[in-house]
């Protein structure tokens, strides 16, 4: 399969290039996808039976009675093909290795103008990514972002405008990376919910302790209760109670990480006690105990690896420290005549990378990016980090 586009009119028109034998009308064959899963292409096998077989002319398609080896075709109306798919005879279904496709690392945030935009938004962009395997679609949970990956900045302009000329009103906006918070040292808190509005009241108190745990350990709750303070039936209400203040974060609306809760005291009373009184009162005591602390900003770091003609290493490794990353060591590419720098960079700076490397090397550069884990933001970037990249509760 050579390239896969949806025509508004034609619905799913496909380019196929043969190999071997011969493609008629109304042959079943086998469409089979592999290897492009982390595009947001799904593995995928189907039986399908191709109708009519076409020759394109530009903007035409002229039916044609078969397709012979060395040929290129278009079948239209195909459920499942996608670029890069592989078309086979049903009884003896093959699958070439899919293409070494580079990896999108430019993002570009999208959202549309108005509600009656957003359904438009969504099929336009199923569209797009079914005929373009070097773009990739993320809906960050994190975030709430509808994120395209894009190979660079004229990619992701055609890749717009195509999305304008579908009828679909849209905005972009900067791009977010998902933070974390943390307790950097020990804190206390109290947590009162009392309430009376005739009838059953809500009564509810708790303290908590709060420790920093070491990165990556999770979280952590535990009870010290003694003399039933707190009944046993209402020790879990303010564990619920907690964990969804850690979700919804403290400072800056970012989950908190790593961290150890432990519930020392409280108070109940025997009528207007209740499962929600005390998950609210766990809610407020990890938030007195916020307030009361130290809290840091986490931001993720990413392993980077980036190939680069040897005239360019010294520039691109002193942008590196530019971008608070360290740069963990260089060797000569395999293939000869470049060099890999390795390099741990912050995510927050990495958002435009893309672009600047290529400006940085004329062109020639081109880089790979994993996550690595969460580290403490500095304290003078703070503020500024929780400025341009606010949670989603925040």
């Amino acid at each position: 399969m050579v390239r896969t586009a949806i025509d508004r009119h034609v619905g799913r028109v496909s380019l196929v290039r043969v190999f071997s034998g011969t493609l008629r009308p109304e042959q079943i064959v086998h469409v089979s996808g592999h290897g492009l899963a982390d595009r947001g292409h799904p593995d995928h096998d189907a039986d399908e039976r191709v109708a009519h077989i076409y020759s394109p002319l530009g903007a035409t398609l002229r039916e044609v009675p078969y397709c012979v080896a060395g040929d290129i075709c278009a079948i239209t109306k195909s459920g499942s093909a996608e670029t890069g798919d592989t078309v086979s005879a049903r009884d003896e279904p093959l699958l070439i290795a899919p293409w070494e496709m580079p990896e999108p690392q430019l993002p570009v945030a999208v959202v549309a103008r108005s509600r009656s935009d957003e359904d438009a938004l969504a099929r336009n962009l199923a569209r797009l990514v079914t005929g373009d395997p070097t773009m990739r679609l993320e809906r960050n949970p994190e975030t709430h972002q509808l994120v395209l990956w894009c190979m660079g900045e004229a990619h992701a302009d055609v890749v717009l405008d195509r999305l304008r000329a579908g009828g679909v009103e849209l905005d972009t906006e900067p791009v977010r990376v998902a933070l974390r918070e943390t307790f950097a040292a020990a804190s206390k808190g109290h947590g009162r919910h009392v309430k009376q509005s005739g009838g059953h009241g809500q009564y509810a108190v708790c303290d908590i302790e709060v420790e920093p745990l070491p990165t990556g350990a999770g979280f952590e709750f535990h009870e010290r209760v003694v003399g039933g303070a707190v009944p046993h039936n209402y020790i879990p209400s303010v564990e619920k109670g907690v964990r969804a203040q850690l979700e919804r974060g403290l400072l800056s609306g970012h989950p908190v990480v790593d961290v150890r809760v432990t519930l020392v005291d409280g108070k109940a009373h025997s009528v207007d006690s209740s499962d929600a009184a005390f998950q609210a009162a766990g809610a407020l005591a990890l938030r007195e105990a916020a307030e009361k602390g130290q809290v840091s900003l986490l931001e993720p770091v990413d392993d980077v690896t980036v190939r680069v003609p040897d005239g360019y290493v010294g520039s691109v490794m002193s942008d590196m420290s530019g971008r608070r990353g360290r740069v963990l060591g260089t060797e000569p590419d395999s293939a000869g005549g470049a060099t890999l720098v390795r390099a741990e960079v912050p995510a927050t700076e990495l958002v435009r990378y893309a672009v600047e490397l290529r400006s940085m090397t004329s062109g020639a550069g081109t880089f790979r990016r994993a996550f690595a884990r969460y580290e403490p933001v500095p304290a003078h970037l703070t503020n500024e980090l929780r400025t341009a990249h606010p949670g989603p509760t925040s």
